[in-house]
């Protein structure tokens, strides 16, 4: 009898945990088709105004003009005689490349940049080319301009660059990343003790300069687009809010960036 008991309670315990098992599955995949239908377009996909290049051509376009950006932005250089990380306009241009084409090209531009330089292109800030700038002292930060990109990017595709608050939030969050990433490579070569006093300190001032015009511009230019409710084309086909000048009308279903 003990047996027979045992053997119902364990059954009934297995379909309680498979139906919780399934409950939990049903909840992550309602989880994330809200987080889908959350997700709307960033100014690459509203200003997309030749329909007849194709997406392709296009995504292709915005990511070399990101890393173009990205490139020349690195010209803006200052080099600091008590540390081996210098001022460069690189910071907020990786940024704004994350917040104004989306996710994945903003990252893709990154990584091009990247790329181009570490084949003997000089874009690195300094006029520095090959792998050596990615494991010198800065090249945490080289690495983290990649995923600052992305976070950025997602954050701008869930609507953080629509306020003023959230832009701002966005901008400091991608700060935080390439940091994160940055001082434990430059600590390798100057030590923990030093390393906030030579790869973060001397650098918060400029950067909060950077993140309030980042933060102030990127709000206000939805409010030029005219809206700031224009959902991602991967959702839906609603016509471009710029109809007047965009020779499309809806934008294709199965795109995105």
């Amino acid at each position: 009898m003990l047996w027979v008991v045992t053997g119902c309670y364990g059954r009934a315990g297995w379909l309680v945990d498979r139906d919780i098992a399934l409950s939990i599955v049903a909840v992550n995949n309602s989880v994330k088709e809200e987080l889908m239908q959350a997700k709307v377009a960033v100014y690459a996909d509203v200003l997309n105004l030749a329909s007849s290049v194709s997406k392709a051509l296009y995504n292709f376009l915005l990511i070399a003009g990101g890393s173009l950006a990205i490139a020349l932005a690195a010209r803006v250089y200052i080099p600091l005689q008590f540390t081996p990380v210098p001022i460069t306009g690189q910071t907020l241009m990786v940024l704004l490349a994350g917040t104004l084409l989306g996710s994945k090209r903003g990252a893709a531009s990154v990584i091009t940049y990247l790329g181009l330089g570490v084949a003997g292109i000089p874009l690195f800030a300094g006029g520095g080319v090959g792998f050596a700038r990615l494991f010198g002292p800065t090249g945490g930060y080289l690495i983290g301009f990649v995923a600052a990109a992305y976070v950025t990017g997602y954050l701008a595709e869930r609507g953080w660059d629509r306020r003023i608050f959230t832009a701002a939030l966005a901008m400091l969050a991608g700060s935080v990343i390439i940091y994160i990433f940055g001082l434990p490579r430059l600590a390798v070569f100057t030590g923990w003790d030093r390393v906030l006093a030579l790869g973060l300190y001397p650098f918060i001032a400029g950067d909060m300069v950077k993140l309030a015009a980042a933060t102030l511009l990127l709000p206000g230019g939805w409010k030029f687009v005219g809206t700031s409710e224009y959902k991602h084309p991967s959702l839906d086909g609603t016509a471009c809010p710029l109809s007047a000048l965009c020779a499309h009308r809806v934008v294709d279903k199965k795109g995105g960036d």
